[in-house]
């Protein structure tokens, strides 16, 4: 199976190259064509997940936007665009060539390995379980007949099928949305839902900035986490 032009990025630098190196595979009479302008980088990203991707200011930042300015800062053959786009968009806009590159925090599968190049992994991100204070779930296995959202395509939707798979008498709710973590969180803020498993950073920023007194994270066991 032939590799598509893109990465997962938890390491920009390393895995750029590697699109770069794809990106000029061009034909000399291809390559005289595009000598005279830039070609464009469409970098895909959610732009929700503090500290990997967020707005402030009304401009893209965190670390995985910042790292690809940095890489392309001074190349005289592209410029990165980076385009805000939904979680669920991300892997069917690098399959349709809409993006070149996608950056969100994203996880490594071996599935995913099948079609994407990935950077080496520079950091481990653990999932936490972020439930309502005066909530009846005191740990993982809690979660069963409890309701929570989640997007298609996540590590998150993997873990709970399975989870589900073995809980046939007492399955997890799963509520599908194309929501971003921000809301997500305030749903469950506001008692809309039971659970949500995300990110500790992320999680931990966004109860910080968005003010969300009601919710408290529980750590998960290596064995517990979605990925």
């Amino acid at each position: 199976m032939k590799l598509k032009k893109i990465l997962g990025i938890t390491g920009v630098a390393i895995a750029s190259v590697a699109l770069l190196a794809a990106c000029s595979s061009k034909s000399p009479k291809e390559a005289s064509k595009s000598s005279g302008a830039k070609e464009t980088i469409n970098f895909a990203t959610v732009g929700t997940t503090a500290p990997f991707s967020y707005e402030e200011n009304g401009e893209l930042t965190g670390y995985d936007v910042e790292v690809a300015k940095a890489v392309f800062k001074d190349s005289d053959k592209y410029e990165v665009k980076f385009q805000k786009t939904e979680w669920s968009s991300v892997f069917t806009g690098l399959d349709s060539a809409k993006y070149q590159m996608a950056g969100n925090n994203i996880s490594y599968s071996e599935e995913r390995a099948q079609k994407y190049l990935f950077s080496y992994p520079i950091a481990t991100t653990p999932a936490v379980l972020t439930v309502p204070k005066d909530s009846n779930i005191k740990k993982y296995d809690d979660i069963a007949g409890h309701s929570t959202q989640v997007v298609q395509g996540t590590s998150t939707v993997t873990q709970l099928t399975e989870f589900n798979d073995k809980h046939s008498d007492k399955p997890v709710e799963l509520n599908y949305t194309n929501e971003n973590i921000e809301q997500m969180l305030t749903n469950l803020n506001e008692g809309k839902y039971d659970f949500k498993i995300f990110e500790a950073q992320t999680v931990n920023a966004i109860i910080k900035n968005n003010k969300l007194s009601n919710l408290k994270t529980i750590e998960l066991k290596s064995d517990e986490q979605p990925y």
